[in-house]
């Protein structure tokens, strides 16, 4: 059987479908809505996002096929470890969730990208799960 446009795109890394500007949308959609969060918010120390963003977006990348600049700058993710320090229950969980897939709309992520994006974000949310 030959291969369909639509089996070469899933078998494409996110990073190859999106690219690093559409990364750079979805995270930036995201800390819009994390900036005004009472949930969210008070987990992020820093007064300005930036840094935070500038971290997700690196992470993002790398996770999904790109460059792998999170890991030279920051070692292994560790996401587990990263996050111990901040109270995450369910509804932080659910918070968390409910934005990324705002920005995810609004980034006007296509699919297979954004199915794969989802049910990882979905995932790694409940694993972070701590309290």
């Amino acid at each position: 059987m030959l291969p369909t446009m639509d089996s070469r795109a899933f078998r494409q890394t996110v990073y190859e479908q999106i690219g690093e500007e559409g990364i750079a949308r979805l995270v930036e959609a995201f800390y819009r809505r994390v900036s005004t969060d009472p949930v969210l918010r008070p987990m992020y120390p820093e007064d300005d996002l930036a840094p935070a963003a500038r971290r997700l977006r690196m992470f993002l990348v790398q996770f999904f096929g790109g460059p792998d600049a999170y890991s030279q700058e920051r070692g292994q993710p560790r996401l587990r470890l990263r996050h111990s320090p901040f109270t995450i229950d369910q509804t932080a969980r659910n918070v968390w969730v409910r934005h990324m897939l705002a920005a995810l709309d609004e980034a006007g992520i296509p699919d297979p990208a954004r199915t794969v994006i989802q049910e990882y974000f979905e995932r790694t949310a409940t694993h972070l799960i701590n309290a």
